[in-house]
């Protein structure tokens, strides 16, 4: 009797540790946990480690920071203004490094950091601007989650103008969302939902479904996440509350933990926030600072904050994690995961390009 009652937890273990796609086993264990009904254990043990373990108040080391040198800070076309920073604030912050340049040599896409906690000096949040009229953006599904139609990796044609790859949101019953990809509805999108909304023609907004956006012809893709969280440049009230689990569960806002977010600037560009060591308060606040209009929470914990750049334009350099420290590998999203994600890729592709 005991041998059978053990059987299926065993049995579905080993599926979840087998399951196709990438994912550590420490993220196959946690997922599994939460597949077999022990979620509310889960948060209850993030919420114990990750509200007593906060960062620290001492400068961040060098190796916590982006490389600065080998480009120029400046690259022709449009370029975001460098970001105000404190005056102890490390040197490099707020100022945009260029990456990827487009066909016609325009720069797509700059980055930089911030250091946006000011009682923790050692948090750093990296920052990636991204020219919408220079790129295009692809939403993939994982193999797991939500499994959904198209490829769970960027697939081979796009690897030769790809410029950057980068996560998602929570997964889809963590956070209740909707998801429509190519014409198939995964998920039933709800109204009031934080949503990435992408267009036919690879652009991207973040939008609170219902207000800002409705289904039409020329959407191709809407990955809800929680609730918005900048909302006309202005952190949402209530993020200290986080009445009725609105950014998830009770008390996940004052994780000091991975977090990351996405959204648009004054002029329709898209600008992707993360780091470690924040609360959602910190990272509303990196989001405003980075100039973000209109923005809502991706994913957060380890590993899933990841924010890979490619450099199609200059073969031999690069790729580059936004920021050092950030837990996945460089190849992740070139194999198939078992979470979806967002690509981006050169609307003209460089001369120099394979």
């Amino acid at each position: 009797m005991i041998a059978a009652v053990l059987a299926y937890p065993a049995a579905s273990y080993g599926y979840a540790l087998t399951y196709p796609g990438d994912a550590s086993v420490p993220v196959r264990t946690v997922d599994w946990l939460r597949d077999i009904g022990l979620g509310g254990v889960v948060n209850a043990v993030e919420n114990w480690w990750f509200t007593r373990h906060p960062p620290s108040s001492a400068p961040p080391p060098a190796r916590d920071l982006p490389a600065l040198g080998g480009l120029a800070v400046n690259g022709p076309g449009p370029r975001p203004r460098n970001l105000a920073v404190g005056p102890s604030a490390a040197a490099g912050a707020g100022e945009w490094l260029p990456g990827a340049h487009s066909g016609g040599g325009q720069v797509a896409e700059y980055t930089t950091f911030i250091q946006p906690d000011p009682a923790h000096a050692s948090v750093v949040a990296g920052v990636a601007w991204l020219n919408q009229s220079l790129v295009r953006t692809q939403l993939f599904s994982g193999t797991k989650d939500p499994g959904g139609p198209g490829p769970a990796a960027i697939p081979d044609e796009m690897r030769s103008s790809l410029v950057a790859a980068f996560n998602s949101g929570f997964k889809l019953k963590d956070c209740n969302g909707g998801y429509y990809l190519d014409g198939t509805t995964v998920a039933p999108l709800h109204n009031g939902m934080a949503s990435v909304v992408i267009d036919d023609t690879g652009r991207v907004s973040v939008a609170q479904w219902g207000r800002d956006a409705t289904m039409n012809p020329h959407i191709t893709a809407v990955r809800q996440n929680l609730d918005l969280v900048i909302d006309h440049g202005a952190p949402v009230p209530g993020l200290d509350l986080n009445p009725a689990g609105h950014w998830g569960s009770a008390s996940n806002q004052f994780q000091f933990t991975w977090r990351s977010g996405l959204g648009t600037d004054r002029a329709g560009n898209l600008v992707y926030v993360g780091g470690t060591g924040l609360t959602l308060h910190t990272l509303a606040d990196a989001m405003v600072q980075a100039g973000i209009r209109q923005g809502m929470e991706l994913d957060i914990h380890s590993p899933m904050v990841m924010f890979n750049s490619y450099r199609p334009d200059a073969p031999g350099v690069g790729p580059d994690k936004l920021l050092p420290t950030m837990p996945a590998n460089l190849t992740r999203y070139l194999q198939a995961d078992q979470r979806d994600f967002f690509a981006t890729s050169l609307r003209s592709r460089p001369p120099t390009a394979p």
